[in-house]
């Protein structure tokens, strides 16, 4: 199986850039240099290129340099009626996120055509290496032409990494026939390894409460290596935002699907040699799921969000719960402190605020082990994009974006740290804005 069963899921994106300013490194390592906290005051960051990389193993890795990378689906937008593309920020392998390498994608420049037209929206969606290169490749969605007669086309298109990251025409995801079913559009992507074979494998809806199942590798005109008969799933809903994970240790990737429904009860589908074809535990209703090992045992654990609170089950498909009395809340895990239990990240739990619950022996601390207030926070909408590695000292860092007035935002990177003083810095280590994202 590709990658560890301790992977978290998260369920649950021409001018200047407003950040520090970045210089170029002088090692040799083509890799930009990392802005120092002192610089972040009102410089603009120059263009720097994007490091070539040679191929890896590191999710949302691009360019294959080593370095994980992020993507920015929500970009800071003035104009009215257009949709403002996809911003990538690459990583470097000395340490951090250099804004200053950057990239916008869109349906213009990107997107592939169906009946002659370029797709209005382009979002992502996923991201995986599909074709085994080394090098992670973005799932997009879009919105192709459709008069609503029969079964509409695959909205899901594939742009593939390279040395230069995500270069080129997007590619049209390629659905066989005996793959789909009913006239619902082939969305909601979740990449895994679901027959554990090594490759990776993509599930999407497919219609009422069926799974399509569709088997890596994949090839450069995007097709499967091999696709069979939709199968029957326990509800509509993937839980979509990040990459499967093996929950149950048995060497194959599983997934999360509700039923119908905002807030609906959901099952966690396992996977095996023919793919996710069973049904394991039930999940209560949510909204969002996070997995991670917070305690308590040592199997993988889950925090699922509902408008009525956050509830906990340890060691699935154990009977240990607990609540967070959260409400209306968005669920992220990862482990911020490097100590081999996950941090529960919490957004929307207050105004402006984003909650972080230190994982422990006993489990989820009951209360809010930090919490942060980005810039701006009080006056705008805070998102948490990412919870991930990406100065690579093996601890997670915290990624949120706050948006605020017409068409401006800031984007800040909260480094994880060990110690008393709490799972995750008070202040940004890399900060920038994706006003003029280009």
């Amino acid at each position: 199986m590709r990658g560890s069963g301790r992977r978290l899921l998260a369920a649950v994106i021409g001018g200047t850039l407003v950040l520090a300013g970045c210089s170029g490194g002088g090692d040799g390592d083509n890799s930009p240099s990392r802005p120092a906290s002192a610089d972040l005051a009102n410089k603009s960051a120059p263009h720097q290129p994007v490091p070539r990389g040679k191929g890896s193993k590191v999710p949302d890795d691009f360019n294959g340099d080593g370095a994980r990378d992020l993507v920015l689906d929500a970009l800071a937008h003035r104009g009215q009626g257009d949709d403002p593309g996809i911003g990538v920020v690459y990583g470097s392998r000395r340490g951090g996120l250099v804004p200053g390498a950057r990239q916008l994608l869109t349906a213009r420049a990107n997107g592939a055509r169906t009946k002659g037209e370029l797709p209005a929206a382009f979002e992502s969606e996923a991201s995986c290496d599909l074709d085994e290169d080394g090098f992670t490749d973005l799932l997009v969605s879009t919105d192709p032409p459709y008069d609503g007669q029969g079964q509409p086309p695959v909205p899901l298109q594939l742009l593939f990494g390279s040395p230069t990251g995500l270069t080129g025409k997007a590619v049209k995801l390629q659905v066989p026939a005996r793959a789909r079913l009913g006239n619902d559009w082939a969305d909601q992507p979740v990449c895994g390894d679901f027959d554990g074979d090594g490759a990776h494998d993509l599930v999407l809806h497919a219609s009422g409460a069926h799974l399509t199942y569709l088997r890596g590798p994949f090839t450069r005109k995007g097709s499967p290596h091999a696709a069979g008969k939709p199968i029957t799933a326990p509800g509509n809903d993937l839980a979509t935002g990040a990459p499967a994970v093996d929950v149950n240790g048995d060497g194959y990737d599983d997934l999360v699907v509700r039923e119908e429904g905002r807030a609906s009860k959901g099952s966690l589908v396992l996977g095996g040699p023919k793919g996710p074809t069973r049904t394991g535990v039930l999940f209560p209703a949510s909204t969002a799921v996070a997995f991670g090992a917070f305690g308590r045992g040592k199997g993988t654990d889950a925090a699922l969000a509902a408008p009525g609170g956050i509830a906990l089950r340890y060691d699935v498909p154990g009977a240990a719960r607990g609540a967070l009395a959260v409400r209306n809340a968005t669920v992220y895990a990862g482990d911020l402190d490097g100590d081999g239990r996950s941090e529960l990240v919490v957004g929307g739990g207050g105004p402006g605020e984003v909650w972080v619950y230190r994982g422990r022996a006993t489990g989820l601390a009951a209360n809010a082990t930090a919490t942060l207030v980005p810039s701006r926070g009080r006056e705008g909408a805070v998102q948490v994009l990412k919870v991930a590695d990406f100065d690579g000292d093996r601890r997670a860092d915290l990624v949120v974006r706050t948006a605020w007035g017409q068409g401006r935002d800031r984007v800040e990177v909260y480094p994880g740290r060990a110690g008393a003083e709490g799972p995750v810095s008070r202040e940004p280590g890399v900060t920038f804005s994706t006003e003029g994202f280009d």
